[in-house]
């Protein structure tokens, strides 16, 4: 049997220098060393596989050399670091706290601290996973960690420093590390795969790059396993089929069907790669991810988030440029929900191809057209009958700022609605908006921009509806309340029904009618259901400027008398001599 050691121990960092993505922590560390102004404990935090246990031994091994170079690295060579490099070293205590998580192993740890080191200066205490410990065990640990001897450090390491008391970690020095990004694993892996003289393709180092999420040694972990089947030449093509990754081109391939609105041929791709193997959740992930690379290509401020090779970049700005945010946007809104609703599908295949036609509809059945000075918008929507691809209308040009028009038509294929421009809330919101999107004229392409804008569109068509404006009398909102009243009764709102029927509403205006109730809890029961209220009452009265509000009825002065002292002033009104026999005989009122 061979002495076969995985990179991630063969390859793990020995020194400040070989430490990757944690650059900060590296110089702040060894600025330390150089200064002699180390703390007592330190805590490094950070996600799985990023270099928090291989720097802590780093740490321990240098300030221990004897002959450590005027730039903080250990020499390799004295009694300290042999003994180190060889797992020999009494000096560096490590410990699991995973497993050892009792109050008895902190005490045991605790009366180990007070012995001097036999070689070096110093006792360092590594404890992986303190988050593990228990209340107990962290109450121990407390005054040690507070006032250790001079010659002990500590330093402790955790994935979750949520989970840790503040008292904790107010007496130790903090060093949060973050994901390696993939340009560094990416580095790393050319420099393993030099080392073990491993050809390997770099499409092939980017894609282990991203399967790992930031995590070196997962990076490593990935790139061994690989390596062990390719016979020592690692190529991009092995990598997508044992990791289970689909092909950039099926994606690409995709996304022009979706653009071009090929639907036969969506399905037909969908189709190769449900035959393939592929979970259809893993495409729609997948999916989301390349149409988020193509919205970043959008703006030349985020292509820089693309973490891609130079050819693979190429090609996604190429395909970017026949694309829009406004697409992207509503695709990927489209994705989020099918990814959502995936689990809770009993036909997932279909509710992927749904998903699908829905995404490739975007953009091809909006029609615009101009009339005159008025707006004709189509709001003629292309409904798939296997997709059920609603879209909403996403141009409206410029309309006619002249006050004095009575009218402004919009009109579809069917239809023409007529929006009276006097209302002064809808001529204002169009106005406003219009004069927005007439001011921004940027050079750049910019995807807040192009949002932007979108929003304002939207907005802006939701707004344009016909408003209903009947005159309304009282006796017709005492008819019509009445019918709401037994409406709810008959929808198990009988509470809200009873609160409305005991005092009758007043129209105080043309569009308010008000309410008086008994208490606030009666105010707060119509509120919560306002929105059903007016929405029956602005249908039967047929006006939708109808509002509602509600006031607490003032409660009448209560004067029966109820105390004695009440009582007699009460009878003094009604017979002026009580007051003067009461002051002659001494008594007292409240007796």
């Amino acid at each position: 049997m061979s002495d076969f050691l995985v990179s991630a121990r063969k390859y793990r960092p020995r020194t400040f220098d070989r430490v990757i993505g944690q650059d900060a922590i590296t110089i702040t560390l060894k600025s330390a060393i150089k200064q002699d102004q180390l703390a007592q404990s330190f805590l490094f935090c950070g996600p799985r596989g990023v270099g928090k246990t291989s720097l802590a031994r780093i740490l321990a091994k240098t300030i221990n050399c004897e002959k450590m170079d005027s730039d903080a690295n250990a020499c390799d060579k004295c009694v300290s670091c042999k003994s180190f490099n060889e797992n020999s070293s009494f000096n560096v205590h490590e410990l699991d706290a995973a497993s050892n998580n009792s109050v008895d192993d902190i005490r045991n740890l605790v009366d180990q601290v007070r012995f001097s080191p036999q070689v070096g200066m110093y006792n360092i205490y590594i404890i992986d996973e303190v988050h593990m410990l228990s209340q107990s065990a962290f109450n121990a640990f407390l005054k040690t960690l507070e006032e250790p001897p001079k010659h002990a450090k500590f330093i402790l390491a955790t994935t979750e420093k949520h989970k840790i008391i503040p008292t904790i970690l107010s007496r130790c020095q903090i060093f949060d590390f973050k994901r390696v990004n993939n340009e560094d694993i990416v580095r790393n892996l050319k420099y393993v795969a030099k080392q073990e003289n491993i050809s390997a393709e770099l499409d092939a180092l980017h894609l282990i790059a991203e399967k790992s999420d930031g995590a070196l040694r997962d990076s490593l972990s990935l790139f061994d396993r690989l390596v062990s089947v390719s016979e020592s030449k690692l190529m991009y093509k092995d990598v997508i089929d044992h990791l289970n990754i689909l092909d950039y081109d099926y994606y690409f391939t995709i996304t022009d069907q979706l653009l071009s609105n090929n639907i036969s041929a969506l399905l037909l791709s969908y189709n190769e790669i449900i035959n393939n193997g592929f979970d259809g959740q893993n495409f729609i992930n997948g999916l989301a991810n390349h149409l988020r690379d193509l919205l970043l290509c959008q703006d030349s401020k985020t292509i820089s988030l693309l973490a891609k090779n130079d050819i693979l970049e190429k090609r996604y700005l190429t395909q970017a440029e026949e694309t829009d945010a406004k697409f992207l946007v509503k695709a990927l809104k489209l994705t989020n929900e099918c990814d959502i609703q995936y689990k809770l599908s009993n036909n997932q295949r279909l509710l992927v191809e749904i998903c699908l036609m829905q995404i490739s509809s975007i953009g091809h059945n909006t029609e615009v057209k101009k009339k005159h000075k008025n707006f004709i918008v189509s709001n003629q929507f292309n409904i798939n009958d296997q997709a059920d691809a609603i879209i909403k209308n996403d141009t409206i040009e410029k309309a006619d700022q002249n006050k004095e028009a009575k009218d402004i038509n919009i009109s579809d294929k069917s239809n023409d609605i007529i929006i009276d421009k006097g209302n002064e809330v809808i001529s204002d919101k169009i106005n406003d908006a219009y004069k927005k999107r007439d001011q921004e004229k940027a050079k750049t392409i910019s995807i807040l921009n192009i949002l932007d804008k979108d929003s304002d569109q939207e907005k802006l068509t939701d707004s344009v509806v016909a408003l209903r404006s009947d005159e309304v009398a009282q006796d017709l909102v005492l008819e019509k309340w009445k019918e709401m009243i037994v409406n709810f009764k008959d929808t198990e709102k009988s509470n809200l029904a009873i609160t409305l029927g005991i005092n009758e509403p007043v129209l105080i205006d043309a569009s308010n009618i008000e309410i008086t109730l008994s208490n606030t809890s009666q105010i707060e029961l119509v509120n919560q259901e306002k929105h059903n209220i007016l929405r029956f009452l602005r249908d039967k009265l047929n006006n939708d400027l109808i509002d509602l509000q509600t006031k607490v009825a003032a409660l009448a002065k209560d004067n029966t008398p109820y105390t004695n002292s009440d009582k007699f002033k009460q009878m003094s009104k009604d017979n002026k001599h009580l007051e003067k026999l009461r002051q002659e005989l001494g008594l007292d009122s409240d007796y």
